[in-house]
C-alpha cells in the first residue's frame, strides 16, 4: 500500500520539526532546503507547511494542551515523540477536516516508523487519553 500524500506530509513534517527542535534554526529556510534534497513526489506541500508553520507558531500553547495526558513531562519526552504528538495534537485542535482517529492512527504509524520499539504504545495511551476526556470527536480551538 502506498503511502498518501498527507502521510508523506507528516513524515517529512516529523523529519523537520525533530530538526527544528535540536537546532533551533529558522523552519520556513531550513523546509524550503528540506525539500530541495527530497523526492517531492506525491507529497502534500500545502499540509506539509501547514504543519511545520502551525506547529511552531503554536508550539507553547500546543504543548500546554498536551501537558495534561502526559504520563511524564516534556523534558523527558524524546524529541520523536514530541514531534509526533505535536503533530497529532495540532490535527486533534486546529483541523477540523481530518477525523480524530486519522489523527490517532497517523501518530500510531509515525512512531512505529521512527520511534523507539514502545514509543507507538506511548502515543497511542496519550492520544487515546486526550480523545477520551476531549469527548471523542469535539474539536477544542486554540486560542
Amino acid at each position: 500500500m502506498k503511502p498518501s500524500s498527507r502521510r508523506k506530509a507528516r513524515v517529512c513534517a516529523l523529519q523537520m520539526l525533530y530538526s527544528w527542535e535540536i537546532s533551533h534554526n529558522n523552519i520556513k529556510e531550513s523546509a524550503i532546503q528540506f525539500l530541495k534534497e527530497k523526492n517531492k513526489t506525491n507529497i502534500d506541500i500545502v499540509y506539509f507547511y501547514d504543519l511545520i508553520i502551525g506547529i511552531t507558531c503554536d508550539c507553547e500553547n500546543i504543548d500546554n494542551l498536551m501537558k495534561p495526558y502526559l504520563f511524564r513531562s516534556l523534558r523527558e519526552l524524546g524529541h520523536i515523540e514530541k514531534a509526533i504528538l505535536r503533530i497529532s495534537f495540532y490535527e486533534l485542535h486546529k483541523r477540523n477536516d481530518i477525523p480524530y482517529k486519522v489523527s490517532i492512527n497517523e501518530g500510531i504509524e509515525l512512531a512505529k516508523l521512527f520511534g523507539s520499539q514502545d514509543s507507538h504504545k506511548f502515543i497511542n495511551g496519550v492520544l487515546d487519553k486526550a480523545v477520551f476526556k476531549m469527548g471523542y470527536n469535539k474539536k477544542v480551538i486554540l486560542t
